[in-house]
């Protein structure tokens, strides 16, 4: 614990130095004071701020962490000549960039609330939940933007999978979701649609934290049918738990990646 404590610290401190971090963490806060001041605050605001956490997270997760991984290869094959564990400076290293962006997230999403007071209330459990949602899913992108990087030795060619791993899941996935509703006609589509919601974890954050309220019309096509299904307690049992598990299976895949690769 005390070797991954020291190399955290440096590994975080390199992921802050490039002010990405800072500027994404004011983007967020400047971008929810803006929307409490002209929508008036309320559920607007929250499904406003929710549609810009699911693009700019992974984005964010995605980008930084491949580039991160790039930036420190040779600090990372210094470290590994030394008498350190494979898994113990995988952990230091993905920590010290994940959790900062989580962080940042975090607090830039909770600063404008936290300025009007609006952390006490009946919807301040919504917004905490949304700062929750918004860094596990850093660190679930993050975890991939290390398998990525780590498979891809060429910082282009990973950083292009990267940005095309991010359009495919926060853009383009509503409409694969239309095209195989469409295409299975009459027949039921429940299955199919679960199976689409389960496989990306943005669509999770963004079900678990609609459904239930009256902006779940916002999910789209598969609104009406995830109400039907997901929306109970035991469906929201099953959205979190699933959730859970994407947070753990990609840094364990990772650091199985990390553990493996000939630097």
């Amino acid at each position: 614990m005390n070797t991954i404590l020291r190399l955290l610290v440096p590994a975080a401190r390199e992921a802050v130095r490039g002010r990405w971090l800072l500027g994404l963490m004011i983007g967020l806060a400047l971008l929810g004071e803006l929307l409490l001041r002209f929508s008036g605050g309320g559920p607007t605001t929250l499904v406003s701020l929710l549609d810009v956490a699911l693009i700019l997270t992974p984005l964010a997760g995605l980008v930084i962490g491949t580039m991160q991984v790039h930036h420190a290869r040779e600090v990372t094959e210094l470290l590994l000549a030394q008498p350190i564990a494979r898994g113990r400076l995988f952990i230091a290293l993905y920590l010290g960039t994940a959790l900062p962006l989580a962080l940042a997230l975090v607090i830039g999403l909770l600063a404008p609330f936290a300025w009007h007071g609006l952390l006490v209330g009946p919807d301040a459990w919504r917004i905490v939940a949304l700062a929750a949602a918004s860094g596990a899913l850093a660190l679930v992108t993050t975890a991939f933007a290390f398998i990525i990087a780590l498979r891809a030795d060429d910082r282009v060619r990973a950083l292009g999978i990267a940005l095309a791993v991010w359009l495919v899941a926060a853009v383009l996935w509503d409409g694969l979701i239309l095209l195989i509703a469409l295409g299975l006609g009459a027949r039921p589509i429940e299955g199919p649609l679960l199976v689409m919601l389960a496989i990306n974890p943005l669509d999770l954050a963004r079900v678990l934290l609609l459904l239930g309220t009256d902006a779940a019309a916002l999910l789209g096509y598969t609104g009406a049918v995830l109400q039907r299904t997901l929306g109970t307690d035991v469906g929201r049992l099953a959205l979190g738990s699933a959730l859970l598990l994407w947070l753990t299976v990609p840094p364990m895949v990772a650091a199985r990646v990390f553990a493996r690769k000939d630097f």
